[in-house]
C-alpha cells in the first residue's frame, strides 16, 4: 500500500489495530463488475493472527449466493475494504479548524466463497461472536449447508486515527 501522507495518524501497534477491528460493526467492501465500481456494507467476523509487521487479517461474512455482489466476487475476487469507528466532532476556534475524530482500517484483499461446512461454521461463529449474539444462536447442519459464506484474506491494510488530542 502507498505510504500514508500524515504518518503521525498511522496506527501500527498490533493491539491497537485489533481494537479498531473489534470496535467496528460494519466493513464496507469495494468491488467491481461490468457495471462499474460499487461498495456494500456488511456485518463481519474476523481473525487476526501474528504476521510480519501488521497482523494477518481475515474477514468473514454471509450473503446471498445470487445478485450483483456474488457475481462480482466470482468474476473478480480482488476487493477493497474500509471500516471506521469512534466518530467525534473536533471543535475549533474558527470554521476551518473543525475536524472529525475517527479510527479506521483500509486495505485490499481477495474474497473467496467458503464451501466446507466446518469452515462455514467456524466463520459463522466468529461473525456471531463479533456481533455479540453467539450465545443466543445455534446452527443446524441444514442451515450451514444452505448459507453462503465468504472470507476476505486481507493482503495489505493500514490503520489510521484522528483524535481531539
Amino acid at each position: 500500500m502507498r505510504e500514508m501522507r500524515l504518518s503521525k495518524r498511522e496506527v501500527k501497534d498490533p493491539m491497537a489495530l485489533r481494537q479498531i477491528v473489534e470496535d467496528c460493526d460494519v466493513v464496507r467492501i469495494g468491488a467491481v463488475d461490468e457495471e462499474g465500481m460499487f461498495i456494500v456494507p456488511v456485518n463481519f467476523g474476523y481473525e487476526m493472527t501474528e504476521g510480519e509487521g501488521v497482523p494477518v487479517l481475515k474477514l468473514y461474512f454471509h450473503s446471498a449466493s445470487q445478485g450483483r455482489k456474488a457475481e462480482a466476487f466470482r468474476n473478480s475476487p480482488e476487493v477493497a475494504i474500509e471500516m471506521d469507528c469512534s466518530h467525534e466532532l473536533i471543535r475549533g476556534s474558527y470554521s476551518c479548524s473543525y475536524s472529525y475524530g475517527f479510527r479506521s482500517i483500509m486495505g485490499n484483499g481477495v474474497v473467496r466463497g467458503i464451501t466446507r461446512n466446518d469452515e462455514k461454521l467456524h466463520a459463522l461463529k466468529l461473525l456471531m461472536e463479533h456481533t455479540g449474539a453467539l450465545e443466543a444462536v445455534t446452527f443446524s447442519e441444514d442451515a450451514v449447508d444452505r448459507v453462503n459464506v465468504y472470507c476476505i484474506e486481507v493482503k495489505s491494510y493500514t490503520g489510521k486515527m484522528r483524535t481531539s488530542d
